[in-house]
């Protein structure tokens, strides 16, 4: 008998800007207000049941060390028999732990799984290399873990080890997208982020964070246009295309799903089932482009093509980026984060891709369409992606 892996709740906290309303939460914390907030929404499922939670998070260097997603589970008064693992794919740390999940209940090693994934980019910790020998007379230079390499094996060749930003110029110059085309993406994502909020579409996901006063994702600028990014000055070149504006900024929050079997003992009805899964990997310097193929391998495995898709969730992590995807898929825009994107409401690293997929079963469940696509680019060269099934319109 064919078993499938259904999403049966999802929640996450608001993510907070770099600095700002959440930076005195600890990312064990954040990681433990998803994990509850979900559970709360299967009120009847027994915790003692839950076979394993996978826990996704890029840095793993400060506090959020030690298996992170086993500290959420014991913070969160959950039975000390619920095992827990926690999961590094960069950017896409909490996709991976869904794609993990749903593979454990397909193969019935499991009826239930929480996953998701949690970043505080804001108390990323600096680290300091141990000298070679004790007593060094040099002086010694901190590392920031917030975001991208550090530490670099000096046998890594050079364009691999570029900024994430520079590699972008890279795309967008080889692609010959230009800075006007994502200055508007960019204000898209803002003006989208906005009215859902303003049209409740979060108000079923998101769940608030204790003794903070944040009941929206921070980072939304709900006025911006294309006309005020365009003032913005270039971040990675001087003659760039890439700012601040049209880049996802550096956030802080956490995202979980409630993943089951069909048979299992939840209390709510699913609210989609996982159909396919994709991973694709190229040069490091490509990362942008990597959920193109990552998405084609998720949709053949799902048996369906982009002509049947009719919602997409894509990570902004750029625009430019998510703009060479649509442009490899060629598809309708207006079915890509119809309810804003990462530029928009924040890339916690771990968190992104538990928050894309929640996003997707919930704008499928609210559109009525059947089939949706959540992907994410990955840095040093990867992407992953996931096909929901709607399954309120396959039992229509």
């Amino acid at each position: 008998m064919t078993r499938s892996a259904f999403v049966r709740a999802a929640a996450r906290t608001p993510f907070g800007r770099f600095g700002g309303a959440l930076a005195g939460v600890r990312p064990d914390d954040l990681a433990t207000t998803a994990l509850k907030g979900a559970l709360a929404r299967v009120p009847e499922l027994d915790a003692a049941m839950i076979d394993d939670v996978v826990w996704g998070c890029a840095n793993q260097a400060g506090e959020d060390n030690r298996n992170v997603g086993r500290m959420a589970v014991l913070l969160a008064g959950l039975p000390t028999s619920v095992p827990a693992t926690t999961v590094n794919r960069l950017c896409g740390s909490s996709l991976d732990a869904t794609m993990m999940g749903s593979r454990a209940i397909e193969t019935g090693d499991a009826d239930v799984v929480v996953v998701g994934g949690v970043e505080s980019m804001t108390r990323a910790p600096w680290v300091l290399p141990k000298p070679a020998r004790g007593f060094p007379a040099g002086n010694a230079e901190l590392a920031s873990t917030t975001l991208g390499w550090r530490l670099v094996n000096e046998r890594m060749p050079t364009e691999w080890t570029a900024s994430l930003g520079a590699c972008n110029e890279a795309l967008a110059e080889r692609l010959s997208i230009s800075r006007e085309r994502q200055d508007d993406f960019a204000a898209g994502s803002h003006r989208r982020a906005a009215a859902a909020w303003e049209a409740g579409h979060y108000a079923d996901l998101v769940v608030p964070v204790a003794g903070v006063e944040l009941a929206t994702d921070e980072s939304i600028r709900p006025r911006t246009t294309a006309e005020a990014l365009a003032g913005l000055k270039p971040a990675f070149s001087r003659t760039g295309t890439i700012t601040a504006g049209n880049a996802s900024p550096l956030n802080d929050g956490a995202a979980a799903l409630v993943l089951s079997s069909e048979d299992a003992d939840c209390g709510v009805e699913p609210l989609a089932r996982v159909a396919g899964r994709g991973t694709h990997a190229l040069a490091p310097q490509d990362f942008g482009l990597a959920p193109v193929e990552a998405a084609e391998k998720a949709l053949a495995r799902a048996g369906i093509s982009w002509s049947d898709v009719g919602a997409v969730e894509l990570n902004e992590a750029f625009a430019v980026q998510s703009l060479a995807c649509l442009d490899a898929w060629r598809i309708d825009p207006d079915i890509v984060n119809a309810w804003g994107g990462a530029i928009a409401l924040g890339h916690p690293l771990g968190a992104s891709g538990a928050r894309i997929v929640a996003t997707l079963a919930h704008r499928l469940r609210r559109s009525g369409e059947r089939w949706g696509v959540a992907a994410i680019c990955i840095g040093v060269g990867q992407g992953l992606a996931v096909v929901l099934e709607n399954v309120a319109t396959e039992a229509a």
